[in-house]
């Protein structure tokens, strides 16, 4: 069978080799073409472009390419017609994915969509192309089934990809004292930082995370580095403090970590999957003004996606105004001690029940296809 696939950013160039991978050994004829990166290109893809030449975020360098983006979406048009795909999967990457997803429909192509925009956060407006462009939704978050299916659209959860990066992370077995001795760390219980892998989201939010590590002398404080962001970037928040930089570790930093204080994000499911109780953090400027805004914009009563998953305030949420130096203070010792920590882990049980097992990406395309051959 041949498939073409589109995959957008980093992430979605992981989860999109690890479907191909899947695909392969389930279909002895899959050829596979597509856009994306290294990691899709080295397990058989046929790379017609890669996405660091596609990435463009934020409105302001959206609009300055504009004519670049439109380049792309005709060329990308025009390559798939050229190949003559059986199916078309496409990869988180809304912006783009949802306009291919309506020229596929309109030449009778069949489209699955791995990944499902977070319509359900904002944007909801897209439910609509959703609904008329794909055929099959395969979604990692499992509240979203049935949020999907309420909307007329065949949708499938599998699990997270989230699950078998945890199961199979290399140094599963390390043991503190092995961890500590690597990085040189001393025998304090650690405390993990992890304020994001932005520029703008790091300057918002690490200065008060280390204005408050300051109350907690009795742990040692680890900055999970961000990929792209040097030492030096660092060096002017943590040059007061006495806080060591790992990188590429965050798994390994977490797994042997008492707490965390952690940017909004991804980052918070990787840390309840880990089973570290943590306080999430987010901060931008505008103060009470954005705050409201965000929550006028925004169409969930959580922003982590721990709360958004069990429905409820599993784990404490400073927000804009709440994110103050006092709070993290005050939060972050309830989760370090006492009944605070023990619910945090109660309900860390049920998140994983929710979540289901390893195996995400086979199950994924043991679905795949079984529905494009209905």
């Amino acid at each position: 069978m041949k498939y073409y696939i589109i995959a957008g950013e980093a992430s979605g160039d992981l989860h999109a080799s690890n479907l191909v991978k899947a695909l392969n050994e389930k279909d002895a004829n899959a050829t596979f073409r597509g856009w994306g990166g290294d990691l899709m290109q080295a397990e058989g893809v046929q790379l017609v472009k890669h996405y660091k030449d596609t990435a463009y975020m934020g409105f302001l360098t959206v609009a300055m390419h504009l004519p670049a983006i439109a380049r792309n979406i005709k060329q990308c048009k025009e390559d798939i017609l050229r190949y003559e795909p059986d199916v078309l999967i496409l990869v988180d990457y809304a912006g783009f994915n949802l306009r291919i997803a309506k020229f596929a429909k309109r030449h009778n192509l069949k489209v699955c969509y791995y990944i499902a925009p977070k319509v359900w956060a904002w944007k909801e407006s897209r439910i609509k192309k959703l609904r008329r462009y794909v055929d099959y939704l395969y979604c990692i978050l499992p509240f979203e089934e049935d949020y999907f299916r309420s909307h007329g659209i065949k949708t499938f959860y599998a699990g997270n990809p989230l699950l078998d990066a945890i199961a199979s992370r290399p140094n599963k077995d390390e043991t503190k004292g092995e961890f500590r001795d690597t990085f040189g760390l001393d025998k304090r219980e650690i405390i993990a930082l992890l304020p994001g892998s932005r520029k703008q989201e790091i300057d918002a939010m690490l200065p008060k995370m280390l204005q408050a590590s300051k109350s907690f002398t009795n742990y040692q404080f680890i900055l999970a580095g961000a990929p792209g962001l040097t030492d030096d970037f660092y060096e002017k928040y943590v040059k007061s403090y006495q806080v060591k930089i790992v990188r590429d570790v965050t798994y390994r930093l977490l797994s042997q970590s008492k707490g965390a204080l952690v940017a909004s994000g991804t980052a918070t499911l990787e840390t309840a999957l880990l089973n570290v109780p943590q306080v999430v953090c987010y901060n931008a400027k505008g103060g009470k003004i954005a705050y409201a805004f965000g929550k006028w914009l925004i169409q969930t009563d959580y922003i982590s996606l721990v709360n958004l998953i069990l429905q409820k305030e599993a784990v404490k949420e400073l927000i804009i105004t709440y994110f103050t130096t006092e709070n993290l203070i005050k939060e972050l010792r309830k989760v370090l001690e006492g009944k605070e920590r023990i619910k945090i882990l109660e309900d860390y049980k049920i998140l994983h029940e929710k979540m289901g097992k390893p195996g995400v990406s086979k199950r994924c395309a043991t679905q795949l296809l079984k529905d494009i051959k209905k």
